[in-house]
């Protein structure tokens, strides 16, 4: 059963990836903002469910489905990687530098962010 919950998180992330990438469909010389928005709405919703499980407001039966199934289809590591490979090697090293920064603090920001949001809730 626990496979069929990553496999059902999995598509269900992958198909809202697309979904958001097909709204911000990306220029080749400009900043990757589809692959960046997916991985730092990513961070705050891994954030809120760290927090949501710990805090017992959902079950951990629901990590499979959500946190290996969910965001790890929905958030973009590989791409990210490859899409700062590509702006080096079309000369663009300043904007592949602003792109690994950005999405490091911005992720950073945003799982910190999501944590401390839903600490706050259950503290309420």
């Amino acid at each position: 059963m626990m496979w069929l919950a990553v496999a059902l998180g999995g598509a269900l992330g992958a198909m809202a990836r697309y979904g958001i990438f097909i709204s911000l469909t990306p220029h080749p010389s400009k900043f990757p903002i589809a692959t960046f928005a997916v991985n730092v709405c990513g961070c705050f919703f891994a954030g809120v469910l760290y927090v949501l499980i710990t805090h017992a407001a959902i079950s951990q039966a629901w990590r499979p489905l959500l946190a290996v199934g969910f965001l790890g289809a929905f958030t973009t590591f590989s791409t990210f990687s490859l899409e700062a490979l590509l702006l080096c090697q079309n000369q663009l090293a300043g904007v592949a530098f602003l792109y690994v920064v950005a999405t490091f603090l911005c992720c950073l920001l945003a799982v910190w962010l999501g944590y401390l949001g839903s600490q706050f809730l259950f503290s309420q």
